[in-house]
């Protein structure tokens, strides 16, 4: 659940800090008077992107920030870790993001830098938001499936399906594929059996490669290199190197020896430095001669080092982007080879795949035709107890010769408002009213399959009053029981039942207008003011009246 709210510099508000309950909580306010900048702040903590308009004139950044508290720690655990990001500490997770003017973007995490897409991932576990747009989604089809599929729980025979499906697809495309190639000519398949031999002449792999290059530089230098080594050589043990030269020094340090035999230990490391002096020039010699190629030895690293520098030039400087290409020339020899016989095992496993993808669309629709039954009797009572007492709602299985990603069936909400009249689909029968209370009959039903914590309602109690109102207000207080539920509503009837209200104001009484937000709850005289101005009249007798007798319902 959302804990705490801090909000600095949005808009027109320049700070406020809320504490928030469990269950559900009433945001009402003068139309215009700034409701939406408490949806703003929590959808910039759920990762929706900003411009820097938002930022208040005159104020160097906007701050916005959120404590959550999870009961159950170990699902949003998981996905911290998995988006690299510190664990909660007892089920507390701290959001903040700060909007600067004239510099980047900060948002953090549990106090580690996160990003954007990071806020968003975790957005989608924390907070649900319904916007007055909510009900036209209800006219699309894949939002009825959606909803369907929720309700039924299809998960795991969904899934089922469409890995099915993308084996059938894939091997369908790799027909449509083979089919697009033409058969090759002798000259053209001669041609490329030339390149996979030039490939297959190398070991493509990061170590041999690297090998290859080396050796190929040895060689186009080994003249020079010999020359080198040749001289040092014979600058070590040749008629006038150090060798000879140390030689007498040798001598001359063991007569040394002699008159003074303190100097021995001198004389052993100037004979000692005199064989290391021989090992170096052996080894010296040795190695020119191993830069020695032979012609044929020569010509062969050559033609391998071509052949690596026009593979890097044609594929790619990558080793595994050459090897990707020597595979994919050996499969298009491999199919020419065999072309018909390759299109027939194909045609074979199309025809597998595809049977095991519809067998397997058969029992998603099996699934969804039973759960359309129930849901179709459960969502009726409750759009029933939104005032459409002989209204008719079904949900219909709409078969489909053609496989899709979602199986071989859609679905399709009928509904009749009036007793007598055939139920219809809702976008050719439903008024935005009726949409609303459609979809809030819905999300009722399926608020208890909704693990995220926070639902967040955006008047979508619009377009209905009186009696119809509080039931609205029932049912929203209904969710809340296992959610917590924030509502920006305009009917006294709702904001009655709330057991949090906060109340947004706009002050334009000086230079500058200036938006509040203030918690109502604990002062019971400011909460049946701000219903009977919802009323009408926050002074008039019969409006106060009237409030005092919504909240002691």
């Amino acid at each position: 659940m959302l804990q705490s709210l801090r909000i600095r510099n949005l808009a027109l508000l320049e700070e406020v800090a809320l504490d928030l309950e469990p269950g559900f909580t009433a945001v009402t306010g003068e139309t215009g008077a700034g409701k939406s900048i408490l949806l703003g702040a929590l959808g910039l903590l759920a990762g929706e992107r900003a411009e820097k308009t938002i930022i208040r004139q005159g104020a160097a950044a906007c701050d916005v920030e959120a404590s959550l508290f999870f009961s159950n720690p170990k699902a949003i655990d998981a996905r911290l870790t998995a988006l690299d990001l510190p664990a909660s500490e007892d089920g507390l997770v701290i959001l903040k993001r700060s909007l600067p003017r004239d510099k980047a973007p900060r948002i953090t995490v549990n106090g580690s830098l996160a990003t954007l897409a990071a806020l968003q991932h975790l957005g989608e576990h924390w907070v649900d938001f319904h916007g007055p747009s909510e009900p036209r989604r209800l006219l699309k089809e894949s939002c009825q499936l959606e909803l369907l599929d929720r309700f039924g729980k299809v998960d795991r025979l969904l899934h089922r399906y469409q890995e099915a499906f993308s084996a059938w697809r894939s091997r369908r495309d790799e027909r449509e594929r083979l089919l697009g190639e033409t058969k090759l000519s002798p000259e053209q398949l001669d041609f490329l059996r030339t390149q996979l031999a030039q490939l297959d002449s190398l070991e493509l792999t990061d170590e041999a490669i690297e090998t290859l290059e080396r050796d190929f530089s040895r060689m186009s230098r080994a003249q020079e290199l010999t020359a080198l080594t040749e001289a040092l050589a014979s600058g070590l043990s040749g008629d006038d190197g150090v060798q000879s030269r140390l030689g007498a020094l040798l001598k001359e340090a063991r007569q040394l020896e002699q008159i003074d035999p303190a100097s021995r230990v001198l004389a052993e490391r100037l004979a000692s430095s005199a064989v290391e002096l021989n090992d170096l020039a052996t080894e010296f010699a040795a190695l020119g001669q191993q830069l020695q190629v032979e012609p044929e030895q020569a010509e062969t690293l050559g033609l391998r080092m071509n052949a690596w520098l026009e593979a890097r030039r044609k594929h790619g400087a990558e080793v595994r982007a050459v090897a990707a290409a020597r595979e994919d020339l050996r499969r298009r020899i491999e199919a020419q080879g065999d072309l018909e016989g390759t299109l027939a095992r194909l045609e074979k496993q199309i025809t597998e795949t595809e049977r095991t993808a519809r067998r397997e669309a058969g029992g998603l629709r099996v699934a969804r035709e039973k759960a359309a039954r129930e849901l179709a009797k459960v969502a009726a009572r409750s759009i029933a107890q939104l005032g459409f007492a002989k209204a008719d709602f079904r949900i219909r299985i709409v078969a489909q010769e053609a496989l899709g990603p979602m199986g071989d069936c859609g679905c399709e909400f009928l509904f009749s408002p009036n007793v007598g009249e055939a139920p219809l689909p809702l976008h050719r029968i439903a008024s935005s009213g009726e949409l609303a209370r459609v979809m809030l009959a819905l999300k009722t039903v399926l608020a208890d399959l909704d693990d995220v914590p926070l639902l967040v309602f955006d008047e979508v109690d619009a377009n209905v009053g009186g009696e119809i109102g509080r039931i609205v207000g029932e049912k929203l207080a209904g969710i809340a029981t296992n959610h917590q539920v924030l509502c920006v509503t305009h009917l006294p009837q709702v904001a009655a039942q709330a057991t949090g209200h906060l109340v947004v104001t706009k002050d334009q009484s000086k230079d500058r207008a200036v938006v509040a937000i203030g918690a109502i709850q604990a002062d019971r005289r400011a909460r049946v003011a701000e219903l009977a101005r919802m009323l009408g009249d926050s002074r008039a007798k019969s409006a106060l009246a009237h409030a005092e007798e919504l909240l002691g319902r």
